[in-house]
Parts: C-alpha cells; structure tokens; sequence
C-alpha cells in the first residue's frame, strides 16, 4: 500500500511560473496482503522558501484558526481555488516549517550552511531582514530600558498601548535581546559587528545599534517632553554618538564594544565651564555670536536676550556628562534647557541652524579658550541632535 505525500499549498506552483521541479519521495507501506511495495516518486514544483512571512511572524496573528481567517479575508480562496480545509492545512503547514526555519534565523549565518531549507541567497538575506525589522511604536516604548525578565513581562501592556500583537512584540523584543548578548562580547565598530554576525542591511544593523546602545547607557526616553521625538530622531543621536563620543570612536580595536562612551572625553567636558564661569569670555563669546547674528534672523532680540541662559545650558550639560545619571537624562536636558526654551520664542529652524554654527564657531576666536578640539567634538554632535530633534 502506498500513502502519497502530497506537498502544503505553498509549495505548488504552476509551470509557467519558471520554478524548478523538485521530486518529492512518498512514504511506502508494505501490505501482507498486497505485493505493493517500494518508493513511488511524484514530481511537483516546490520553492521550500515561501512562507508567509506576514502571518507567520510580522502580523502574527495568535493562532492558526486567527492567521486562517486573515487568509481567507485577503481572498487567498478564490486566488488559489482552494477549500477552507485546505487553507487550514496549507496554515499548519507554514506554521511548522517556519517553528524550524526561526532557530535558523536566531543565528544568521547558519541559514547558508544548513541543508534542510534550499533557500537561494537573495531569499535568505530577505527572510533574515524581514524576521528582523521591528515595529517603530514597538521599540520607541522600550527604547533605553533594560532588555531583562522585567521588561518582557511589561510587553503585554506595551502590545495594548502599541496595538502591536503581544506575540510580535515578544520576536521583537527578543530579538533585540540577542542582538545585545551577541555583540556585547565582541570588540570593534558596533554596527559593523551586527552586520556581519546578523548579515543585516546598513540601515538596519544601524538601528540595532541605536538600540543597543541606548539599552547599555539607558538613556530616558520615556518622560512625557520627549513623546514627541520618534525612534528614527532617537537613532539618528545614538549614531552621533556612537560615532564621536564612544570609546570606539577614535580607535576602532579597542577592547570593549563601542556603546561607552569615552570616560577621558567626558572629564575634559568639565573644562568647558570657564565659557560660562569667565564672565569677560561668556560676554565676548555673547558679542562675537551676536555681532555674527545682527541682521540675519527675526529672532535676533530673543537670541541676544537669552544668550547666556541658552550657553549655560549647554555648557552644564557637558560638564555633568560624568555623572551616571546626568548622562541617562541626557535628552530631557537638551530638551528642557535648550529645545523648548527656543520654541518659546518661535525660532524656526532655520534660526536654529544659524544659532548654533556662529555659537560652535565664535568660540575659536576667543583669545584665552583652549578648549577648541573638545569643544568642536562636543558640538558638532550637539548641533546634530538639537537640529534632529527641533520639530514639532
């Protein structure tokens, strides 16, 4: 007796779709009554890779009978000319192959050496990518916490406040969990790391790096001024950072991971405060800015009249930079003293940009600062995340 293997819904395709055909070994039986025995062969034209990446963990529906239903609402049934029975198993069929496929993805690299799944590469590198994308509602509610027990038993009012599925948010979170525990062992440029161990694109690897970073400083990101700020604003500081402030960001061997930022820069921020301690330097700095300033902007009289509250501001910021908790408030602080003093005063961008060049450049014209090469590294990352985060 012979019991046919008949392939999941997925795996059939028509000719003139141009995919291979791929033999499919049936399971044989052996009847005492019968003289029926040996293989029988069937040919059907399969791709193994084509699961439903949406059902199966992007939209990731809490059950089999839920992705069903999804299915049959997007009128796969009419599409495939197929029953509701047959979606059903065609369903399960997914959900198991993925369940074998996922321990592949938790580590990348294995996915092009195993030999279960005949994934061309571009399929490979597609499926790695989409298992690794994450919501940006998802990750801004977690931004800058500990990746710990706590915080994963937080997801499921974090999938009621997101509408994200508590099941999503678990591959999410975890996720980025084992991105941190991955590169946190490993030395050199982070988003390099995360690259090559997780074979992810530029922008991606980019974002995971913001996220670790933020969850290994924990930065404070949750406070009620800084909702507005989205994700994107968040890693776009995270790589100014990364870039100029870490340990990483001279020497790209050093020893540890390039999430810390540099202890030695951070003492020499506290050199910063003879521009607001001097008052003869805090008065010329105030002249040459707004000598520079005269003319160019309607804001002009506001810039003037809050120069040196606008200075201390920034310049505090730095000098407490060594201060564990001064460094997790970092963003509020920038909010609080600079950001949301401006907007009062109705700058617009633009006078935001002009503000903060001629404030960064006039400092190399005074004649008893010495400071300029800490000066200009913390600036330059200063002005780069203040014009990121400047908008409504």
């Amino acid at each position: 007796m012979c019991l046919w293997v008949t392939p999941p819904l997925w795996m059939r395709k028509s000719i003139s779709s141009g995919w291979m055909v791929t033999q499919v070994l049936a399971t044989t039986f052996t009847n005492s009554h019968t003289h029926m025995t040996g293989p029988s062969i069937k040919k059907y034209l399969i791709d193994i890779s084509n699961i439903n990446l949406e059902f199966c963990f992007l939209s990731a529906p809490s059950s089999v009978n839920d992705a069903v239903k999804v299915r049959m609402e997007g009128g796969v049934l009419e599409e495939c000319e197929a029953s509701a029975e047959v979606l059903r198993s065609d369903t399960m069929d997914q959900y198991r192959t993925f369940q074998m496929c996922e321990r592949l993805l938790h580590s990348p690299a294995k996915l092009a050496n195993q030999l279960l799944f005949q994934i061309p590469p571009h399929r490979q590198a597609m499926l790695i990518e989409r298992y690794y994308t994450f919501d940006g509602v998802f990750v801004r509610e977690v931004l800058g916490k500990k990746l710990s027990k706590g915080t994963k038993k937080d997801l499921d009012d974090v999938s009621a406040k997101t509408g994200v599925t508590l099941k999503s948010c678990r591959r999410q979170f975890d996720n980025f969990k084992r991105v941190f525990k991955v590169v946190e062992e490993l030395k050199g440029p982070l988003v390099e790391n995360i690259r090559q161990h997780f074979l992810l694109s530029d922008k991606l690897a980019r974002d995971y790096a913001a996220i670790v970073f933020f969850a290994n400083n924990r930065f404070e990101t949750g406070k009620k001024k800084l909702h507005y700020l989205t994700f994107q604003d968040f890693a776009f500081c995270a790589g100014q950072l990364i870039s100029n402030w870490t340990v990483g960001a001279l020497d790209n061997m050093v020893e540890d991971m390039d999430v810390d930022l540099e202890k030695e820069f951070l003492q020499d921020l506290k050199e910063l405060k003879i521009l607001i301690t001097d008052k003869d330097l805090l008065d010329q700095h105030k002249s040459l800015v707004c000598t520079a300033l005269r003319g160019k902007t309607k804001a002009f009289n506001e810039m003037e009249a809050n120069f040196k509250n606008l200075s201390r501001g920034l310049v505090n910021i730095a000098a407490k930079l060594t201060n564990t908790k001064d460094v997790r408030d970092f963003f509020i602080d920038l909010v609080e003293k600079f950001i949301e003093p401006c907007r009062s005063d109705k700058w617009t961008a633009g006078d935001m940009r002009l503000y903060l060049t001629h404030y960064t450049n006039s400092a190399h014209i005074l004649d008893t600062f010495k400071h300029q090469v800490v000066w200009d590294r913390y600036m330059g990352v200063i002005k780069s995340c203040i014009l990121k985060m400047y908008h409504d």
